[in-house]
């Protein structure tokens, strides 16, 4: 037996990177950084070099500029790019779900923004309400235990489909395209210093990193809630428990996409998020 409860528009140009790659786009940062350096060591070794001339010389000597162009990036207007924004996402996937996802709004801001919510462990529901599953967290009762039941992981089979189905390769193109937009947008709420790589590497590495249980996890009432029995559970994030109500298969796949993906935008993971852990059910038992 189950027992319910309460769940813990103008088109406007896109900036384009088409043709390019990450390589080739690191390597021109570089040289920017490079050129910025050396224009400006260079100048203040040149100030240093500019004492009194020597006795009997007259003449000045030129002094060759040595500051690198400037470089100047075109203003990214994120306003009004939704119509292009899904039009190039709907080629990443045929799933109903995923394309029934993409009518949200202001879609850049809501990935940049779910995004650093994980990065930080928080929950992006507010971000992501437009996935939120059908039906109620349920439980049952299993060898005197209240565990969390098999129906309430099944509410995550359509997100886990539609996430599975997306192209992995096709991301790594509309990811480049939609660079400069994404970046615009985390530059609207990121810490200082941190990029929007370094966010989408903390969140994958986060979500990757929680270990798949292998057998039934056991709760218990909080409230009108219920919470994790073992502490270890009830201990991680509003992001991580978000991916554990998956349950064990839709967690695996999910984690294995995540992967997937971050293979392909050259992202590098730590250690523990390219093989979590697998727990037991006995293990997460509370004594």
């Amino acid at each position: 037996m189950t027992t319910p409860s309460h769940d813990p528009n103008t088109n406007v140009p896109l900036p384009s990177l088409r043709g390019s790659s990450r390589a080739s786009r690191r390597t021109l940062l570089a040289a920017v950084l490079l050129i910025a350096l050396l224009g400006g060591t260079g100048g203040y070794l040149l100030r240093r070099q500019a004492s009194p001339p020597a006795a009997g010389r007259t003449e000045p000597v030129a002094q060759a500029d040595t500051r690198g162009p400037v470089v100047t990036r075109p203003e990214v207007q994120l306003s009004g790019t939704d119509p292009r924004v899904r039009e190039l996402l709907r080629g990443l996937s045929g799933d109903a779900g995923f394309l029934r996802w993409l009518s949200a709004e202001d879609l850049v801001r809501r990935f940049v923004s779910a995004t650093s919510a994980v990065a930080e462990g928080q929950s992006p529901r507010e971000q992501l309400s437009f996935m939120a599953p059908t039906g109620g967290f349920q439980v049952t009762r299993r060898a005197g235990r209240t565990v969390v039941a098999p129906e309430s992981y099944a509410r995550y089979d359509g997100v886990t489909r539609a996430l599975v189905s997306v192209n992995t390769q096709g991301v790594q193109r509309v990811y480049l395209e939609l660079e400069p937009l994404l970046d615009a947008a985390h530059a609207e709420i990121a810490p200082p210093g941190r990029t929007l790589e370094q966010s989408l590497t903390r969140a994958i590495g986060r979500l990757t990193s929680v270990p798949v249980p292998t057998g039934a996890v056991e709760v218990s009432p909080k409230g009108a809630l219920y919470a994790y029995a073992d502490p270890r559970l009830e201990a991680l994030s509003g992001a991580e428990k978000h991916l554990l109500r998956m349950g064990p298969e839709n967690m695996r796949k999910v984690q294995t996409k995540l992967s997937e993906l971050a293979h392909a935008l050259g992202l590098s993971l730590p250690e523990q998020a390219k093989q979590p852990a697998q727990v037991s059910g006995r293990a997460w038992r509370k004594e």
